[in-house]
């Protein structure tokens, strides 16, 4: 029988009839331990495992708890992404971008600009410098004009991205997305008016704790002791905790001396709550993510020169149809082209929880026939006829803009779990698991799970948003038997039960 027939008919009669399903496995003790010593109650949480390999989607269940619920996915949403497009187009599908010159090119030398049209696609430092090196070969060495960035879409680079501010503006908190048509209001204005804590080393036994902006008269209790995980939480003390007193914003955790600035949760203010003077709530949480990255502009003249280009202009920002960019009544007499393999868009995705290139990547899953400015309804229609192609039920997954900012981005463990393990036998399996960050090695888990029995054996994409934690992915055990994951949180307390998840994985890894 056909393996993706086999696991409809499988995922009907899991979810269409709960009568014909065996009982759920019991969860491991030393788990369920973690998620009552967490405090937050045992409904909130979903898991699923089983092993990647073998035919009975039922039988095989290694591990389950709530896997029949809907929970939201966060940015575990980029795996439905990133599978459908890497099985609806395959891992060597090409993104092109390109560049044109407004002017002819006489002995390497553009008298005009350059124009340089971006996609729906980001474009990494590196693989920019690799365009330009290319450009040149092609035979231009010198523009006398601008370079102008028509809507191109620039990762910062790796060392940029492996500090606090990338953990930001990816992964860990469900941001504003950019404004776009057809966007959600809702994500774009979930978490205003909130606080932000960061929690970074510090020579004494307590790490050091950040609130911006800063309230007035409200005691911050540090209980984030030095030794240990990069894991902490907050919450607002009780009124019977605090009696007649001020209020508490009281944070617990351990923080290691090898773990970043990390930019951990956001916080509520209470009713009423007044903030220190000439400091206003920020807009969006980058406004109090630190400094700012350099500009692409900067980054891009500082390529160009580094490459071996001159200009004698400067480098322009500009958005709009590239046609609009070309000189009046002229057509381009010199072109050129750089293309990406999706398998390298969907990993620069993954390692980063790109947000911008994740909901992108989604609109390029939109018929060729979508009507203008209807794209992403479109792109969400087939990819829910994907989601049945792999034998999963209307209500198993949903998705939205396609990165889990969105609240409306729900999925049932055991339907992800599914998803997972059809992935392992697909044509774009080794793609996909490239893409996944490695815990404890590198991505959006380099510095989590470490000294842990799934270091470098968990493929996992993180999910964070201010009420949600989760994991999906694939856990190699000790036995060398390979398990298709799903652990997650839905909670206001989510934060304080990271440790559960991780927890979970490494009973996986440990006993599998």
């Amino acid at each position: 029988m056909n393996r993706r027939l086999f696991a409809g008919l499988c995922g009907w009669a899991l979810s269409g009839f709960g009568v014909l399903a065996m009982a759920a496995p019991p969860m491991p003790a030393e788990v369920m331990a973690a998620v009552r010593e967490s405090g937050v109650p045992s409904r909130s949480f979903g898991f699923y495992a089983q092993p990647v390999e073998g035919t009975d989607l039922n039988a095989l269940a290694f591990a389950s708890l709530n896997a029949d619920q809907a929970f939201l996915l966060a940015s575990t949403t980029k795996v439905v992404t990133s599978l459908a497009a890497l099985d609806l187009l395959g891992p060597a599908h090409p993104w092109p971008l390109s560049a044109y010159a407004t002017a002819p090119v006489r002995d390497g030398q553009l008298r005009g600009d350059l124009v340089i049209a971006g996609g729906r696609h980001p474009i990494s430092v590196d693989e920019l410098r690799r365009w330009f090196v290319q450009m040149h070969a092609e035979g231009l060495q010198g523009v006398t004009g601008r370079i102008v960035l028509n809507d191109l879409l620039l990762l910062p680079p790796p060392r940029d991205r492996a500090t606090g501010n990338a953990a930001l503006a990816g992964d860990e908190f469900d941001l504003p997305p950019p404004t776009a048509a057809g966007w959600s209001d809702d994500a774009k204005a979930y978490n205003k008016g909130t606080m932000l804590l960061a929690i970074e080393p510090a020579a004494g036994e307590r790490a050091r704790i950040t609130l911006n902006p800063q309230p007035l008269g409200v005691t911050v209790v540090n209980d984030v002791m030095m030794g240990g995980p990069c894991d902490a939480w907050a919450r607002w003390s009780s009124a019977s905790e605090r009696g007649d007193g001020p209020p508490q914003l009281v944070v617990r955790g351990r923080w290691d001396v090898n773990c970043p600035k990390e930019y951990v949760a956001y916080i509520q203010p209470l009713p009423g709550m007044k903030f220190m003077p000439n400091v206003v709530l920020p807009e969006s949480t980058l406004a109090a993510a630190g400094p700012v990255e350099p500009s692409k502009s900067l980054v891009a003249e500082r390529l160009w020169i580094e490459t071996g280009g001159t200009l004698r202009g400067r480098i322009a920002v500009a958005s709009g149809h590239p046609g609009a960019l070309r000189a009046s009544g002229t057509t381009p007499r010199w072109a050129s082209v750089f293309s990406i393999p999706l398998s390298q868009v969907v990993r620069e995705i993954n390692k980063t929880s790109d947000n911008l290139a994740a909901c992108n990547l989604l609109l390029s899953l939109a018929p060729a026939s979508a009507t203008p400015g209807l794209e992403r309804q479109g792109a969400k229609a087939r990819v829910q006829e994907w989601l049945i192609s792999q034998g999963l039920i209307d209500g198993d997954i949903h998705v939205d803009l396609g990165s889990g900012q969105s609240r409306e981005e729900r999925g049932k463990p055991r339907a992800m779990v599914q998803l997972l393990r059809n992935a392992w036998h697909a044509q774009g399996a080794q793609a996909f698991v490239n893409s996944l960050p490695i815990a404890g090695v590198d991505g959006t888990l380099a510095h989590r799970m470490l000294s842990n029995p799934a270091t470098g054996q968990a493929f996992l994409k993180t999910g964070t948003l201010r009420d949600t934690r989760a994991l999906a992915g694939y856990v190699r055990s000790r036995s060398g038997t390979v398990y298709a994951v799903t652990a997650i949180v839905n909670h206001p307390e989510a934060a304080r039960a990271r440790s559960v998840l991780d927890a979970f994985i490494a009973w996986v890894a440990k006993n599998g």
